[in-house]
């Protein structure tokens, strides 16, 4: 997992790239992903594309380094989520800047201004140590002021309506409670954090132990800071959804009933909330028709699924079981819309026209032909989940169709541009080049290049003829 300084380094970098190299790097990383190779970090670096594409702007764009700086505890528990989701002992990053807005203007605006003054003469000076304190002060005292204000509110119906209106969220009081309860625990967490393994690529055998250890050695009687523990835990595993297995591993047996009654059940509940934010996600994309990394969301979703299905015994009627029930039912419910859809583009951009339907010299749109590739390859990801994600039935019959509709219709496109005119051959091998990359998708780079030099062939072999 990477380190603070390297994730800001990164999320840099990430915003300086243009739009071409980020969709290059995202292509090559989500096919590194789903061949499953082993690249650390890759996973983290496309959450952050995806967030970057989907925002615009980034956060670091919308406030300065005060706020950054004291927002920095908090970056474990940070999630790219929308602000009003349920995600008990996390942070929707987009609610940082109307956070220290509230902070920095109704609960102590003197104090924030000064604050910030003396943030950035101590940046300008490469006072370090000087700054830490500035920080760490300034923390300590927004802690106080906002447990005040929360004070306030208890007795104030307006003032909780004014917070709700302040932060744009109806979970604004949860927001400022998590951040109240991080700060007061930034030093007791950060000595947590300093305990555990920086990258954990399996919780089991001897680390899944050790962590256990380190949990319940560090925490104690704090178990106020549990969840923001196994939170902690969570961020560090190269499959998240492993965290269950530390309340298995607590009740000793994979019975959801039995591990239901430990603290460690918890670990549970996280888990199955965060494979409810990524379905989320995954539906926001789709229906965003932004091309994004989204096979590879796909695979963190499916993998988490099976992950908690064959980890933890669901059988019987137990709350864990039918969430994660709903969740299935609402993934195949969203896949077999998107899947549906695929042969109509299909058969839109490759249907063979007659010469009167062709504008002279028109081509098919590239973006549309790029964008229907990257849902065919979606929906090849989607027939290897089929099985546990209850997409069998649509994903054999799309494919079905898909192979008639391409094999034979890809051969049709190809007599169609031997035998065209001048006026209607670019129209006809823009289709050609679109099936040949469709077929690609569907049967193979093999088969494709086959079809690739027939084409060639089609389209220039005899113009090269006719000019000897």
């Amino acid at each position: 997992m990477l380190e603070q300084p390297a994730v800001e380094k990164l999320r840099e970098y990430l915003r300086d790239l243009k739009p071409a190299a980020r969709a290059l790097l995202m292509g090559e990383l989500e096919r590194t992903l789903l061949r499953g190779d082993d690249l650390g970090g890759a996973e983290v670096i496309l959450a952050e594309l995806r967030r970057e594409i989907r925002d615009g702007v980034s956060d670091a764009e919308r406030v300065g380094a005060p706020a950054r700086l004291f927002f920095k505890p908090l970056e474990p528990f940070l999630v790219d989520d929308a602000p009003n989701h349920k995600h008990r002992g996390r942070i929707a990053r987009k609610t940082l800047e109307p956070l220290w807005l509230w902070i920095s203007t109704a609960v102590m605006e003197a104090d924030a201004q000064a604050y910030s003054a003396g943030v950035e003469a101590a940046l300008r000076a490469g006072k370090m140590d000087e700054l830490d304190l500035l920080v760490r002060a300034f923390q300590d005292r927004a802690v106080q002021a906002m447990q005040r204000a929360l004070a306030k509110m208890a007795r104030d119906e307006k003032e909780r309506r004014r917070l709700s209106g302040h932060l744009g969220t109806t979970r604004a009081l949860e927001d400022v409670q998590a951040l109240i309860s991080i700060l007061h625990s930034r030093d007791a967490l950060a000595h947590l954090a300093a305990q555990l393994p920086h990258h954990i690529k399996s919780l089991s055998h001897g680390t899944l132990e050790t962590v256990k250890v380190v949990l319940d050695t560090q925490l104690g009687s704090r178990s106020d800071l549990f969840l923001y523990a196994l939170i902690l835990v969570m961020s560090r595993l190269a499959a998240q959804w492993q965290l269950v297995r530390l309340a298995i591993h607590a009740a000793g047996t994979d019975g959801a009933a039995r591990v239901a009654q430990t603290p460690y059940s918890l670990a549970v509940t996280i888990v199955i909330a965060e494979i409810e934010r990524l379905v989320q996600e995954l539906t926001a994309d789709l229906k965003s028709g932004r091309s994004m990394a989204v096979a590879a969301l796909l695979k963190n979703v499916h993998d988490a699924i099976r992950g908690v299905r064959s980890e933890l015994n669901l059988s019987g009627d137990t709350p864990w079981a039918r969430q994660i029930t709903h969740v299935r039912s609402e993934i195949s419910e969203l896949l077999t819309t998107e899947i549906n859809l695929i042969p109509g583009r299909v058969r839109r951009l490759v249907r063979p026209r007659s010469m009167k339907d062709i504008t002279p010299g028109s081509v098919l749109d590239e973006d549309d032909v790029t964008e229907t590739e990257a849902l065919l390859g979606f929906a090849v990801v989607c027939r290897n989940y089929a099985g546990e994600l209850a997409i069998n039935e649509v994903t054999q019959r799309v494919f079905h169709d898909l192979n008639q509709m391409l094999d034979t219709g890809t051969r049709s496109l190809i007599d169609s541009l031997r035998i065209s005119g001048e006026a209607e051959r670019p129209f006809r091998q823009s289709q050609a080049d679109a099936a040949v990359r469709f077929c690609a998708k569907v049967f193979g780079d093999d088969y494709a290049a086959t079809l690739h030099k027939a084409a060639d062939v089609a389209g220039h072999g005899d113009r090269k003829a006719a000019k000897a």
